[in-house]
């Protein structure tokens, strides 16, 4: 066994031990590890100093119940968490998530990714998240307002705009941001920044709506562009029907590609004529205000319907995973690479299986990490909180620039931490481009 596997093995079997039964969590550590480790073999003052043992552990974990009523008067309970992953480089940022499956490893491995996707952006953000196993789908807005209003009684403490500062996520849009931040102006008596996703009549920012959609299109124009190529002209499937999956297609599509799916839960659309123009619109429509499922696109539009299926047997040139964490296999990953897919963009986090990852690398496909392909949502939280703490607001065009210019910066990271010859190993690059700012903030504070 080579030194670097041996070390990766011991590593990670001291994780699993502190950390069992942790999946998601173990899962995240071991694809950052499988690339760091060799990188501090070359320079052994992280070593020295146990940088990446250290950041393992999060800084803290904040767990609360949450005790709510519905309209009914009955009295529900929830579990909420805060994971404040690391603050090296600046006050916590990360998302909340509201759904059935959060638990404390999914919630540790998205805080852990977070850390190094905020440190890719450029921006002084450190890493956290948070979230509840509540769901607010099937519950009124009375209901998801009384439930919002409890767990902010309780997070309102831990938070504050130098401190923490979280994000919607899954299940957490705009409605859950303004009860959240309402509750919280009305404990704290403060009108700050504290949290990000706002509406524009309280302190919200432009396209932070479309950013992480934009941004995961805008990193495979970068990836194709380094090569020589563009997205148009070239067909992509797309998973996900919420902000990020509708917004990865309407990006894809201006920049002349034709997407050909899209997909919740209950299966995927398939449109060989291409999701775009009032096709997207009634999809946005469907999913943000009717809240309906994905086949009422298949019958309005007359396109095929594959229930409980998702969409990786299409074949495309691109392949944009946007729902949610695992949900690209080692088999799919096999069927994209025989359909010929060229590039994958990450536009969820950790879509994609470790197995599945490594056959991507193998048959050198350009495979952009989560935490490099889908920052541009939280480049743009970062610029709503310079807008709220300067007092000001920027136009959409100018924000739309700033997160091209983010995008393309991460990309020039992972190009120059990741090249191998002439092919770029971004999963590599992104690793180790997030790794080092951190990295050299913890060594710089000493032992904490």
């Amino acid at each position: 066994m080579a030194k670097t596997d041996q070390e990766l093995q011991q590593f990670m079997e001291r994780v699993r031990q502190r950390n069992p039964g942790e999946e998601e969590f173990q899962q995240a550590v071991h694809e950052v590890a499988a690339t760091i480790i060799p990188y501090i073999d070359q320079h052994p003052g992280y070593k020295e100093v146990n940088v990446l043992e250290r950041l393992t552990e999060p800084d803290r974990i904040i767990i609360f119940r949450v005790a709510w009523e519905d309209d009914k008067g009955t009295v529900h309970v929830n579990r909420g968490y805060r994971v404040q992953h690391s603050n090296a480089i600046g006050p916590y940022k990360g998302g909340i998530r509201f759904h059935p499956s959060v638990t404390l490893s999914v919630l540790k491995f998205l805080a852990f990714e977070q850390t190094f996707k905020n440190s890719l952006t450029g921006l002084p953000m450190g890493g956290g998240k948070g979230g509840s196993d509540f769901d607010p789908k099937g519950k009124s807005d009375r209901e998801v307002m009384h439930f919002c209003q409890s767990f902010m009684t309780e997070l309102y403490r831990y938070i504050g705009h130098f401190t923490d500062v979280p994000a919607g996520d899954i299940g957490v849009g705009a409605r859950e941001i303004s009860y959240l931040f309402g509750q919280y102006k009305r404990i704290s008596n403060l009108f700050t920044g504290v949290l990000t996703g706002k509406g524009l009549a309280f302190g919200g920012s432009l396209i932070r709506t479309e950013a992480t959609g934009y941004g995961a299109a805008y990193f495979m124009q970068d990836m194709l562009r380094h090569v020589g190529e563009d997205i148009d002209g070239k067909t992509a499937i797309v998973s996900g029907s919420g902000n990020v999956a509708q917004y990865t297609i309407e990006k894809v599509s201006q920049l002349g590609g034709k997407v050909l799916t899209a997909s919740d839960s209950s299966g995927f659309v398939y449109d060989k004529d291409g999701i775009h123009g009032d096709r997207l619109e009634f999809l946005k429509e469907l999913k943000n205000v009717k809240r309906g499922r994905i086949k009422a696109y298949a019958d309005e539009f007359g396109v095929e319907f594959y229930a409980g299926k998702r969409p990786w047997g299409v074949p495309a040139e691109l392949a944009f995973p946007a729902a949610t964490q695992n949900e690209i296999t080692a088999e799919d990953a096999k069927t994209l690479i025989k359909n010929g897919c060229r590039a994958v963009s990450e536009g969820a986090n950790m879509p994609t299986e470790q197995d599945g990852i490594d056959l991507f690398l193998d048959a050198k496909i350009m495979f952009a990490p989560s935490k490099a392909a889908n920052a541009g949502g939280v480049a743009v939280s970062g610029l709503e909180m310079t807008q709220n703490s300067m007092r000001l607001s920027w136009s959409r065009d100018e924000l739309d620039q700033r997160l091209r210019k983010i995008m393309a910066d991460i990309h020039e990271k992972c190009v120059h931490y990741g090249s191998e010859g002439a092919w770029c190993n971004y999963l590599k690059g992104a690793n180790i481009g997030g790794f080092i700012k951190v990295a050299d903030a913890i060594k710089s504070y000493g032992v904490m």
